[in-house]
């Protein structure tokens, strides 16, 4: 009997981690600081050991690489290393989501704001940080520094 999890079953394993690790995140409160713990460091690290076994096993003997588009198709048509390309994904995206809300939450953005922010995040992970950003920018500088 193969024990080996396919990439299949990894990537639905992965997914549903994150994506309970967003549920975490978005909806359940802060204040008990292990439950934060929880999207904030435990999911990110168990999907980064995960990319890291991947990487580990796969990258090296696959063809491809970093060095163009080209070569980046060819490596992520391997499913393990697009797999892996995935799970990076997910790990950073939960793990800057989760530095969006600490953040948040320290200058005083209410829960109803954070919200659709940190579904940016989860859904366009970069887009989500830019929001995040701006509006941070532009709603709590000091009053003297936006007067034009």
């Amino acid at each position: 009997m193969n024990s080996m999890l396919t990439a299949e079953q990894l990537f639905a394993f992965s997914s549903q981690a994150a994506f309970y690790g967003w549920i975490i995140l978005i909806l359940l409160p802060r204040r008990f600081k292990l439950v934060f713990y929880i999207p904030q460091y435990l999911i990110p690290a168990g999907l980064g050991l995960l990319y890291a076994a991947l990487i580990l096993k796969y990258f090296f003997i696959e063809p491809g690489g970093f060095n163009s588009i080209s070569s980046v198709r060819t490596l992520f048509a391997h499913d393990h290393l697009l797999l892996a390309g995935w799970i990076h994904y997910l790990a950073f995206d939960l793990f800057i989501g989760s530095w969006i809300a600490r953040q948040s939450d320290a200058i005083g953005i209410s829960r109803l704001i954070q919200a659709p922010i940190l579904l940016a995040t989860f859904m366009f992970g970069p887009l989500g940080l830019i929001l995040f950003l701006s509006m941070r920018a532009t709603q709590y500088l000091p009053k003297e520094s936006i007067d034009v």
